[in-house]
């Protein structure tokens, strides 16, 4: 039985995974997904990683899912305990000794015209989108004020799974920082929105457990 571990992304919470988690579990597979305490302007990436840490206990076979601003933590848990497969999910990707704040600006994002839906849950049912949109939360800046705090890219497996109708993070942007960040040629694709956990969770379920058996 594999663990999935989700970790969300800035102004998110576990909530966000309550569609994929049964699918999982249906399928025999463990689940954490925590509310990070990204709230708490005294906490940084390193706290983040922590907190998971606590909420994992004694799991093994860990298969670590980071999206978006959680793409800062998610490599962080490879230091603390054993991680079997890091799957990056429309994720912001680290650079080791690069602040996180400048992050938008090293890498060239130019940010998208539009409205939260517009841009983040075009693909997910409007009752759905709105209620993800009142659940959101406050993203303190503490982590984003000093650099990325690993020395280097752990040494875990680690995947790219790109939603290609993600209109934030487009495949055009992506690819090829992949190709810089990662050293993967193309990342692997589904189809989707940004937060796709709530547009297409039965086939990010799936994926995610076909990532998991290919590194197995």
């Amino acid at each position: 039985m594999t663990t999935f571990v989700f970790i969300h992304g800035g102004g998110g919470s576990g909530w966000e995974y309550h569609l994929v988690e049964p699918e999982l579990r249906r399928r025999g597979h463990d689940v954490v997904a925590p509310d990070m305490p990204t709230e708490d302007d005294a906490l940084d990436f390193e706290d983040y990683a922590d907190a998971v840490v606590a909420e994992i206990g004694d799991r093994r076979d860990l298969v670590v899912v980071g999206h978006s601003f959680g793409g800062f933590t998610a490599p962080l848990m490879c230091e603390r305990v054993p991680v079997r497969l890091l799957v990056m999910l429309s994720a912001m990707i680290p650079k080791p000794g690069e602040n996180p704040g400048d992050w938008w600006a090293k890498t060239g994002h130019v940010w998208p015209e539009g409205d939260d839906i517009a841009m983040f849950l075009h693909d997910v049912p409007r009752d759905l989108a709105e209620e993800a949109l009142r659940r959101g939360r406050d993203q303190s800046g503490t982590p984003t004020s000093k650099p990325w705090p690993l020395a280097k890219w752990p040494d875990v497996p680690t995947r790219y799974l790109m939603p290609r109708d993600d209109r934030f993070f487009t495949p055009e942007f992506i690819r090829p920082l992949v190709r810089e960040r990662l050293g993967i040629t193309e990342p692997d694709e589904m189809g989707g929105s940004h937060c796709v956990y709530l547009s297409r969770p039965v086939e990010l379920a799936e994926k995610l457990i076909a990532l998991s058996e290919a590194e197995s």
